[in-house]
Formats: structure tokens, sequence, C-alpha cells
């Protein structure tokens, strides 16, 4: 048994102090998925990869008494984690009150607002929780990879799955992603 699934077990148990031990462990790996995934954000992303770890933190170890199973679960729900803080804040800046979506610009350059990518990552959430109603291993696994940017292998292992099943697994679940993208876009 790991150091990480040992002292998953123990916040199980109802142990107050095993998320200060935690968090060392695990806290590089977890800056580490945040940093990959906010390269992929839209350069007007004001939230920084050790803030998002930071709120995923607190939304996993926080007022709840968690349960993960082992090293890959615990991931698993951090990316998960990950994935919601994103999309919340992209439905937050979406909205009227917020700029309904538009970006600030220089007006000598341009007076129109220009709409930036949290369309695309909305569509994306909402594609992909109808592929979780009908796999979630796929669906879970475009989360490990979309969201917390692990790679193939590692989103394999974190799954049980085999790398071989996975890349099938992914390609799959691209293509069927994006049908169901371009079919809300045609509606």
């Amino acid at each position: 048994m790991s150091e990480v699934t040992r002292i998953l077990e123990s916040i199980e148990n109802g142990d107050s102090t095993a998320a200060e031990k935690l968090l060392p462990l695990v806290y590089s790996e977890l800056r580490r998925l945040a940093a990959h995934k906010m390269s992929q954000e839209s350069p007007n992303q004001t939230l920084q990869a050790t803030a998002l770890v930071h709120e995923a933190w607190l939304r996993l170890v926080g007022d709840a008494n968690p349960k993960f199973d082992s090293r890959g679960h615990f991931f698993a729900a951090a990316a998960e984690a990950m994935r919601r803080i994103l999309i919340d804040r992209a439905r937050r800046r979406r909205a009227i009150r917020h700029g309904g979506g538009q970006k600030r610009m220089n007006v000598e350059d341009i007076d129109l607002a220009a709409p930036d990518s949290d369309d695309q990552l909305l569509a994306v959430s909402d594609a992909l929780d109808k592929l979780a109603e009908q796999n979630p291993v796929k669906a879970e696994l475009v989360k490990l990879r979309y969201f917390a940017g692990m790679t193939l292998e590692e989103a394999a292992k974190v799954l049980n799955i085999s790398a071989r099943t996975a890349d099938s697994y992914w390609a799959h679940a691209r293509a069927w992603l994006y049908r169901e993208i371009e079919r809300d876009r045609q509606q």
C-alpha cells in the first residue's frame, strides 16, 4: 500500500491530521496537472495553476469527510474538481452581468467585443456530461486527459485499463464528442 493510499484511508477514517500529511505528497503532481490544464486556457484567464490546485484541494478535503479508494481515485476526483472549477468560472464569465462572454479590447484596435474560449469549454463539458450517461469510463478518460492533462498511459493506470484499451476509448470519445458538439452548434 502506497503512502498516499494509507493517508487517504486515514482521512476516510476521520483522522483530522491526515489531510495535512497528504498535501505535501500530492501537491507537486496536482500542480503539474493544473499547470498543464491552465496552459490550454485562453490568455485572458486570470486563474493561476496554484490557485486552481488550492481551490480543488479545498473541494476535495474541505468540510466533508472524503472517501477515496486509491491514489488513482484521488487524482480522478482532483481532475473532476478542477474541471468543475473551470466550468463554474467559464459560466460566471459568460453571464451577462459579467460581460456575456465578451472580452475587453483596445478601442484603437477594434471597437467590437470578441467571444473568448469559454463557449468551447462549456460545449465540451456539456457533451462530456452526455457521454458520461452512455459510457462513464470513456467520459472519465476524457476528463483525465483534457482537464487534468494526464498522458494516455497515466489515465489508463488511474482507470485500471490497458493502454491499448485507453487508446481505443480515447479515439472513440474524441470522435463522439466532436459529433455531439457539432450537432449542438447546428441547433
